[in-house]
């Protein structure tokens, strides 16, 4: 015995060795009472030491580095709650417990007969400590705001499963040996382990949210903070959202708010402040110039180790939070291995007769244990990685949309609308697919090493035979790998060009529909689509290779190591277990092998996209200093050089200034320099006080028409109405549907020129800033409204009176008002003064002046005030505000966007329709459909047969130590494995994506032709970012990604259809689980897919509005810089990034849900396989059960992907049913009929005749146009004025029939135009419009897109049109590059190219639409003295906003709401001092 007093030291040294001697005396005991027994048991020893320290240990541990990571997540603090009080209690009660079994222990040695053995003293102390310990954590956890705890339920889940194995040995010694039983100790073990299972239960559930956590303050937080760590880990958290989606469709409002971390304003500083980190550091070689993006990828610079590395950049943004995925990588490869290896023991165990039958059960709940935890940690890999992914794009997203902010002009030239929006969407997208499967570039590895170890373990050297085959691989895959690179370099630059091309398209429609030339641009689109599916053709005869060599990789290394392996020695038998024992390892080779190339080719695209990434976000910014902000006594003076030339002048502070030339002499570059626009060479820019900008084109924001007005300044109700009024935008406030709560669409399609201009004007003067810039705000108004505006808020007596205005104006009778006026010819001021200064120096300026105005000065000096007369206006689009408006400022996505992307509104939640599927078979062909699929049953059925074989050879008796018949065996398996390769390359991998690539060549074609054929009104109520993602995102899903997944979907249901038959050959006993398991697995699915496809389509309907606002926020970032709003912008973009994530969030979510619920139901199938096997092991063969478990072990891989695969079809097939929903939308009539009617010369007259003629916008709305009877005759010139919406357009656009009649008949050569095509009708007349719009492409290409006429001709034209001299002086000359929406040249001289458009036509009637507004008046006298002489003989239709233009016509046409008020000479209708007289009278005429 030994004592504890006398000599501590000694006797310590001693008891400590003792209980080492116990501890391995317990495990090293008889090993036949535990495991070679029918009725297995631990020794008592076993149950006193290792069971009871085994939880003890894993608490101490895991307690210093949990409290560490506590201490550094403070959440909030969490009141006592009664969860708390109860998990405290019986913790306490816990450790009474254990204490009472010491202090008996003691009682024991000081009165009993016999010493107890030490450990009865040393593990309930140990067991008492550890539980105070669990007490303290459960208090600091609260302390903490931790509601759900996983290390807590981890200790109390290992410390009650050792308990429940101590639990059944004292239950068995109490029956068997009743009077060993001590009474005091099973008391207490049994109080102790009923409280252990009530903490198990109390540990399950979550406590109350922490004090003033953002779940209090939110009205519908995200349920994954407040869940508990069972909920978490089974992703049951997000089941009632299911439920709801399973029981009605979900909408907006059931969508949870965004974890705080997942939130633009979190995500996106954190990327940009070390992207600027980087690019600092980086700085000390000096950029060159912008390059050409796609240029940039194909080329290797010197300098790339001083480039800064954005990899790098999001490594450090994001490496953090994704190293915990890396771990539970690492778990799951570790714990891939565990079902081969317990497939061993089940065959071994089939083919030892003497085994207990406990063996068998052991390994099948075993089996079904280590699977189950597999999936949960799976699916938590996958969980981080998917967070990690949605972080990432709203980064990119949130940082490229910065960067556009601030980029200068020279670099936003290389960077096409097409190309930005191509990195926010496609190449953010392939980050995030790039995310999930980027650990398996080490993961890939780990599994191959530790599958040929294994193997090595199973076959011997054999293997080397199988990794030299895998290692001949390599390089096939990597020169595959090379050249996808450099065909996804051509493609995204094909891809690029398109999306630019149909984004400049859709935004110059109307010229398109007026010019007739939507055949040239449709074929240009169409070449450039032939070369991107040229490329796509190549990739795919690749991609066939590839697929061959992924399929037969597996194979061949399992035919080369079993060849060698038998043909090395006769005596080597491959019997059942070494045979699948290595197949199960070669399936687990399988996925390391197939993933390597796509997991490579991923790496490619995203490298590609990542070197787009960095060029753009390296690109140029505005310098910062360009202009000063400061104050200066007196004047805001500017000293700039702009075009090589020097501008001196200094603006006295509250004048007004106005700014007049030529076109293209350099007027609103002076304004661009001014707001810090152009790049400063020398000199300096000081400006005092803040700047309000109206740019030449309207800038309107798709938004309601108040919020374009107040944009988003503090809301001031009497000063907004007094800029409404001064404005003159009350009489159209009145005639809008809704006020000045009428949503306005996009571009501001439902205004009218005018009605824009005034708008942005308005905005200026609203936001009351102390300098205006004003680039000729007048010219798209009508003379008496310019004279309004000018007199209430530009002029001397206006609103601005005070403030310092700098007014670039055409309009020669506001002059004698300004203060200052500079002359501006070739960038230069020639002359600056005021008026009469200028006026007596008998200067260019003077002498233009006498010759181009003949103004009453007197009359013109404001004395008489000009009456607003109250106008009709026409909407152009039906308004979407029945029941009120949407906001933007909730960052929800506008009535007018999510109406038209969804198509309908119930099409958001129906189910995918089977037409949909039938569709996109026929577009692929049905005969090359049929073929596939008959290739693909015929390659799984072999597949089938060929393991079937394997399982018959290992069956085979062994005679002598060797298999007779292993040569004939191995001829046929591998004959077998070659043929499912030959139908795998000429089978369906290559005939799915030639399909494919057929199926996206025809979609891509109709859809193009429907779009072109569509009529005005699906332009003007579509917002175009809208069909741009229609153009990119959903052709890029049908050109790449359905494809894919047909093929994934096919293999996956193969595999599942397979394996069942296996398995059911087998052991025929799973037939009645199966059909349960199968309604499982149905409804599991059909659950899911109601609530994913409505998150898809949610997620679907958020994206079109963060593009179609990049899109608005692109066109106007001059403006937004100017009023300094570009915070509040980043601000909206965020807001609708994050809504987009709120669906998207939930949808990867639901995906882990599935995932899990699924691979239960396969674990299931798994296990229920494995048991029947072992029931039925007297009947079974080695070799089929083998064959069983080994197709069941990969059933839970391939019925996840079934279903994942079945879901992402159903969401991606939705792209061909966007692409097909323009098919069925209304369409113009016949572009040409054949054949055609008319004679060659039509019109030879030029004779126009309306008769009865109305015209209205749509079948619900009044007339705009009524009951107009009017003739014209062959070569007269008629002018066509009226207030603002009086219905001018409307007529030319009822000509053109871009709208068509409602009633009447218009009559040209006595031709009723009703009964032409329209391209016959369109091409023989011609209209110089109002917007002038340039494409990006050569300026012969803009003249004349389908090459009709000669270069002389051409010239002739440009002669005509007063651009030779230009044109001649560009290097290129005809050749010249118009950059996107011709932002290279000036307005006047874009108006002058329609004007050289119009003179090449040369047809018989011409319509001029405003055409000379935005032009000087000498530009505007030389257009008109062209079109007098060149139009001689033609037939003019002009409107006209300064009447001096038409004041020579032979008639004019005055009309007034829509109706003929006037129509006769211009000195009759003056004479009848009528509508007509008052105009001219406004204008000075009379």
């Amino acid at each position: 015995n030994l004592s504890l007093c006398g000599n501590y030291s000694f006797h310590g040294f001693v008891y400590l060795f003792w209980l080492d001697c116990l501890l391995i005396s317990c495990l090293c005991q008889d090993w036949n009472h535990t495991w070679y027994t029918p009725s297995p048991d631990f020794t008592q020893c076993f149950h006193n030491t290792v069971l009871v320290w085994l939880p003890c240990l894993y608490l101490w541990i895991c307690a210093p580095i949990y409290l560490i990571y506590l201490r550094s997540h403070n959440q909030g603090y969490i009141c006592m709650s009664l969860l708390n009080k109860a998990k405290t209690a019986v913790s306490l009660l816990l450790w009474i417990i254990c204490w009472a079994d010491v202090f008996y222990s003691f009682w024991e040695r000081s009165h009993g007969s016999s010493v107890p053995a030490p450990v009865l003293l040393v593990s309930p102390t140990l067991l008492g400590l550890t539980m105070l310990l669990a007490t303290f954590i459960v208090q600091y956890e609260r302390m903490k705001g931790v509601q759900s705890s996983g290390v807590m339920l981890i200790y109390w889940l290992l410390a009650t499963l050792c308990a429940i194995v101590t639990f059944r040995s004292k239950i068995l010694q109490a029956l068997d040996q009743l009077s060993t039983v001590c009474v005091w100790r099973y008391t207490t073990f049994f109080i102790y382990f009923t409280l252990l299972l009530i903490a198990l239960f109390l540990s399950c559930l979550p406590d109350r949210p922490p004090l003033f956590s953002q779940a209090v303050k939110d009205p519908n937080p995200c349920p994954e903070h407040g869940a508990s760590f069972l909920s978490k880990i089974t992703f049951w958290w997000i089941s009632r959202m299911m439920v709801i989606g399973y029981k009605r469709p979900l909408e907006e409002k059931d969508l949870w708010s965004l974890n705080l971390d997942d939130r633009s304003q979190n995500v996106v500083p954190q990327l940009v402040h070390r992207w600027n980190t980087e690019q600092d550091r980086q700085r000390e070689t000096k950029q060159g110039p912008a390059v050409e993006e796609s240029e940039i990828l194909l080329t290797k610079t010197q300098q790339k180790a001083k480039e800064p590395s954005l990899f790098w950049v999001l490594c450090l943004t994001f490496g953090p939070y994704f190293l915990i995925s890396c771990l539970y990588k690492f778990i799951q490869d570790i714990l891939m291995f565990v079902g081969p290896e317990i497939l061993r023991l089940l065959i071994s165990f089939v083919n030892n007769s003497n085994a207990p039958s406990w063996h068998g059960f052991f390994y099948t709940a075993l089996l079904f244990v280590c699977t189950c935890v597999q999936s949960l940690v799976l699916q938590r890999y996958f969980h981080v990685c998917f967070v990690t992914g949605m972080r990432l794009r709203t980064a990119i997203i949130g940082a490229v949309y910065r960067k556009a902010l601030v980029i200068s002009s020279a670099a936003r030239r290389t960077s096409t609308v097409g190309e930005i929006v191509n990195l926010m969407s496609v190449d953010a997208q392939r980050f995030m697919d790039l995310i999930t499967y980027i650990n398996m570039i080490w993961s890939a590895p780990l599994q191959v090493v530790l599958a040929l170890y294994f193997l090595w373990q199973n076959l011997g050297a054999s293997v080397l035979a199988g990794v030299a085959v895998m290692i001949l691989l390599v390089p096939v895959n990597a020169v595959i790998a090379m050249k996808t690179k450099s065909y996804q370099v051509a493609q995204m630059k094909s891809k690029d060009n398109r999306i630019k091309l149909m984004n400049e398209m859709l935004n110059g429609i109307k010229v398109l529909k007026l010019y007739a030339w939507e055949l040239a641009f449709k074929d240009k689109v169409a070449g450039i689509r032939e070369s991107e599916l040229q490329v796509l053709k190549k990739a795919a005869y690749l991609g066939a290779v590839s697929t061959f060599t992924w399929v037969c990789a597996p194979f061949l290394v399992a035919l080369s190591t079993f060849a060698v392996y038998v043909l090395v020695d006769e005596h080597n038998v491959l019997d059942a277990e070494k045979a699948f024992v290595s197949l199960a390892l070669f399936n687990i080779l399988r996925f390391p092998l197939n993933m390597l190339p796509m997991v490579i080719s991923s790496m490619v695209q995203a490298s590609v996209s990542l070197k787009r990434l960095r060029v753009f976000l390296s690109h140029e910014e505005l310098q910062e200093d360009s202009v000063e902000h400061k104050v200066i006594a007196g004047c805001e003076s500017l000293f700039f050089r702009i075009w090589l030339c020097v501008l001196n002048v200094c603006i006295p502070e509250g004048s007004l200034v106005a700014v007049v030339g030529h076109v293209g002499s350099g007027k609103s570059s002076l304004l661009s320099a001014l707001l810090g626009e152009m790049d400063k060479l020398e000199g300096t820019v000081a400006i005092k006080g803040s700047v309000a900008y109206v740019p030449q084109q309207a800038w309107i924001q798709n938004s309601t028409l108040k919020g374009n007005i107040i944009f988003g300044q503090e809301r001031k109700e009497a000063w907004y109405q007094h800029v409404v009024e001064a404005c003159a935008l009350q009489p159209d406030l009145e005639i809008l549907p809704a006020g000045d709560e009428t949503e306005i669409g996009e571009k501001g399609v439902n205004l009218s020129g005018g009605q824009k201009q005034r708008v942005s004007l308005a905005r200026a003067v609203y936001c009351d800033r102390a300098i205006y810039l004003l680039d000729d705000p007048l010219s798209a108004v009508d003379a008496h409204v310019g004279k309004h505006i000018f007199d209430q808020v530009i002029g001397p007596q206006g609103l601005l009176k005070d403030k310092t205005r700098v007014l670039v104006t055409h309009g020669l009778s506001y002059l004698p008002q300004a203060d200052l006026i500079l002359v501006m010819v070739e960038g230069e001021i020639t002359e600056m003064g005021s008026y009469q200064q200028l006026m007596a120096t008998e200067g260019a300026f003077s002498e233009f002046l006498r010759t181009y105005a003949a103004v009453d000065q007197t009359q013109n000096n404001g004395k008489k005030h000009c009456s607003v007369y109250s106008t009709t206006i026409t909407v152009l689009i039906y308004i979407l505000t029945v029941g009120g408006t949407k906001g933007l400022e909730n960052g929800s996505a506008t009535a007018l966007a999510e109406l038209s992307e969804t198509g309908h509104t119930q099409c958001l939640f129906r189910s995918v329709k089977l037409s949909v599927f039938w569709a996109y078979l026929k577009a692929i062909g049905v005969l090359l459909s049929f073929i596939s699929l008959l290739l693909f049953i015929t390659h799984h059925g072999l597949s089938l047969f060929s393991n079937y074989w394997l399982s018959l050879w290992t069956d085979d008796p062994v005679i002598n130590g060797t298999q007779p018949t292993r040569m004939m065996r191995l001829g046929v398996y591998g004959a077998l494995g070659f043929s499912q390769g030959e139908e795998v390359v000429f089978g369906f991998s290559l005939s799915m994506s030639i399909g494919g690539i057929l199926a996206s060549r025809y979609l891509h074609q109709s859809m193009l032709y429907d779009v072109l054929r569509s009529p005005m009104s699906f332009f003007e109520r579509t917002p175009s970012g809208n069909l741009v993602n229609r153009f990119s995102k959903e052709i890029d899903t049908i050109d790449t990604v359905i494809p894919q997944i047909f093929k994934m979907f096919l293999g996956s249901m193969f595999n599942v259809l397979g394996a069942c038959v296996v398995i059911l050959i087998a052991t025929p006993l799973v037939a009645v689980v199966i059909p349960f398991l199968g309604l499982l697995y149905f409804f599991v699915q059909r659950f899911y897919v109601a609530s994913s496809r409505q998150l898809k389509r949610l997620e679907s309907v958020s994206r079109s509005p963060i593009y179609t606002h990049f899109n608005e926020t692109l066109l106007g970032t001059s403006v937004i810089r100017a009023f300094g709003e570009q915070e509040r912008f980043i601000c909206n973009s965020d807001q609708r990034v994050d809504h987009n994530q709120k669906a998207y969030f939930p949808s990867i979510v639901a995906n882990r849900w599935l995932a899990i619920r699924l691979e239960f139901v396969g674990n299931c199938i798994v296990s229920f396989a494995a048991l029947f096997a072992v029931i039925a092991r007297e009947s079974l063969s080695p070799g089929i059960m083998g064959l069983s478990i080994s197709y069941a072990l990969q059933l839970t891989t391939s019925l996840t992907w079934l279903v994942r695969m079945s879901s992402d079809m159903e969401t991606n097939i939705v792209a061909v049913e966007k692409v097909k929903e323009y098919s069925d939308t209304e369409k113009e009539a016949e572009w040409k009929h054949e054949p055609s009617s008319l004679p060659s010369g039509w019109p030879t007259e030029g004779q126009i005749e309306l008769r009865g003629f109305c015209l209205r916008y749509r079948h619900d709305l009044d007339l705009a146009i009524r009951n107009i009877n009017i003739t014209i005759s062959g070569g007269e010139k008629v002018g066509i004025v009226g207030r603002t919406g009086a219905g001018k357009s409307s007529l030319t656009l009822g000509l053109f029939r871009i709208i068509e009649r409602a009633e009447g008949h218009i009559f040209i050569d006595g031709v009723d135009i009703a009964q032409l095509g329209l391209h016959e009708l369109r091409s023989r007349i011609t209209i110089i419009p109002q917007d002038p719009v340039v494409f990006s492409g050569s300026l012969r290409m803009n003249l004349d897109p389908f090459d009709s006429y000669s270069d002389d001709e051409v010239w002739r034209a440009l002669e005509f049109s007063h651009l030779k001299n230009f044109v001649s002086s560009l290097p290129d000359k005809l050749n010249h590059e118009c950059s996107e929406g011709g932002e290279n040249l000036s307005v006047g001289q874009r108006q002058l190219l329609c004007l050289a458009r119009a003179l090449l036509r040369k047809t018989k009637i011409l319509v001029l639409d405003e055409a000379t507004a935005a032009v000087d008046m000498e530009t505007d006298n030389l257009i008109q003295s062209t079109i007098r002489s060149q139009f001689e003989d033609c037939t003019i239709l002009t409107i006209a906003h300064r009447l001096n233009t038409i004041m020579d016509y032979t008639r004019v046409l005055v009309l007034e709401k829509g109706e003929i008020a006037e129509f006769d000479s211009p000195s009759n209708l003056i004479s009848q001092r009528g509508a007509f007289y008052k105009m001219a009278k406004d204008a000075g005429l009379v």
